[in-house]
């Protein structure tokens, strides 16, 4: 891995965290992800499962963490499974963990070797009496791929079919959505890293760059400061495409005079960032487009104030609402009438700003949290209001990354990352 070797203390915490909240006589199993193919011989860059990784730390592709910790055997209340390593594998793939690094990674002092999982499972199985089963219930999965922890769930339930079964993501939903100072830490570092990338591009981007050349001056950017990269696919939407929520295409040329927004954030050590500004191609905005800035601008700095312990997010969302149709009747985008006879489940102000203002982010972009409960502090929430044109040739988006507080407002992570345009005018016309 290009980051740098995480305290095992994290994950030795998670997992104290997680089995505090499992049955008595319980075990929970996690999988890591497959290894996707493309064809022939190819394959997708592996992305660990992000709820192993948050219990374990492990890295790689082919491991199993199962918990029991009430296990008649001390040794088997944290028990990790690994692909057994071996000369040819070093030589053909690079080292693999070995069971003493897998120690030191993971804190896991039991570690067995794949090849050993169906004895040892039955072993353990044999003295609990609930499974827990790790299942995806995120409100946006969509995806219809069988993952392994899917095809684990068969399997199990085929030759353990007198065991109950739990949930593994309802604790797992609460306990991401909370971060541990060590995860605010990496965090921190993927916005830095993002900052790095977004000041690089400013000193770049000028009239007849291409979207995709703004795309490999983040990409290296991010790469030699030991990111894999992006946390999720960018968007780098010139003029028009701005007005396209998820354009991603990032093949056209950037024209004087539109502007450019920017929807890149790095990951590091796989947690996300999730940055958006929107700049000027020549270096410098028209009054129009820096009149419509300072209203999103405004709308975020006003929003941000209300993400503290308790709030709960369809009601802030409403609020947030507000805030913009307030900016758009000021912009002369609505008036009163349009205010007036707006349909309540697709308010006026949706016309100009259709999608949500905040979201959880963490080891995902789009991270666990319970949406229906209460705000906490140290959860991590994006702030993205936008103000979308396409009869005036662009739209605006701003988006910070923000930590709740016990008290007071949010600390900003990306708080050093050029925001106000008079600052990113001056950097562009450096």
């Amino acid at each position: 891995m290009k980051y740098h070797q995480i305290d095992s203390e994290l994950f030795i915490k998670n997992r104290k965290n997680f089995v505090a909240k499992m049955k008595p006589q319980s075990l929970a199993v996690f999988n890591s992800n497959d290894v996707y193919p493309i064809g022939a011989d190819s394959t997708i860059p592996f992305e660990q499962n992000r709820d192993l990784f948050y219990l374990s730390g492990v890295d790689q592709e082919e491991s199993i963490l199962v918990l029991f910790p009430d296990a008649p055997k001390k040794e088997h209340r944290e028990i990790l499974f690994l692909t057994e390593t071996n000369e040819h594998i070093a030589v053909w793939e690079g080292e693999k963990l070995t069971k003493d690094k897998a120690f030191e990674v993971s804190g896991v002092k039991t570690v067995y070797w794949m090849k050993d999982f169906e004895k040892i499972f039955f072993e353990v199985m044999t003295q609990c009496e609930t499974v827990y089963f790790n299942t995806n219930e995120h409100y946006r999965s969509s995806h219809k791929t069988e993952t392994r922890d899917m095809r684990f769930i068969k399997w199990c339930k085929e030759k353990y079919p007198a065991h109950q079964v739990a949930k593994s993501n309802p604790i797992l939903q609460r306990l991401r959505s909370v971060k541990d100072p060590i995860e605010l830490a990496l965090m921190q570092n993927a916005c830095d890293i993002t900052e790095k990338a977004f000041r690089r591009t400013l000193a770049f981007v000028k009239p007849g760059v291409w979207e995709y050349e703004i795309e490999a001056e983040y990409y290296h950017e991010m790469i030699r400061n030991r990111s894999r990269g992006f946390a999720y696919t960018p968007i780098i939407a010139s003029g028009n495409n701005a007005n396209v929520l998820h354009y991603i295409e990032n093949n056209q040329q950037c024209k004087a005079g539109d502007l450019i927004l920017l929807d890149t954030g790095a990951e590091y050590a796989n947690y996300a960032s999730d940055l958006t500004r929107t700049i000027p191609v020549s270096g410098k905005y028209s009054e129009r487009q820096k009149q419509v800035y300072n209203a999103v601008n405004r709308v975020k700095k006003e929003a941000t104030k209300m993400l503290v312990p308790g709030t709960i997010w369809a009601e802030y969302h409403k609020e947030v609402g507000k805030l913009m149709t307030s900016e758009l009747l000021s912009l002369g985008l609505l008036d009163k009438a349009d205010v007036q006879n707006e349909n309540p489940d697709w308010p006026a102000y949706k016309k100009y700003f259709m999608h949500g203002t905040s979201h959880n982010i963490g080891l995902d972009t789009h991270d666990y949290g319970i949406l229906t409960e209460p705000m906490q502090a140290n959860q991590v929430y994006t702030v993205e209001p936008g103000i979308y044109l396409p009869e005036e040739g662009f739209g605006i988006r701003l988006e910070d990354d923000v930590v709740i507080q016990e008290k007071g407002e949010p600390f900003n992570l990306m708080r050093n990352i050029p925001i106000e345009p008079d600052e990113i005018e001056e950097i562009m016309n450096t």
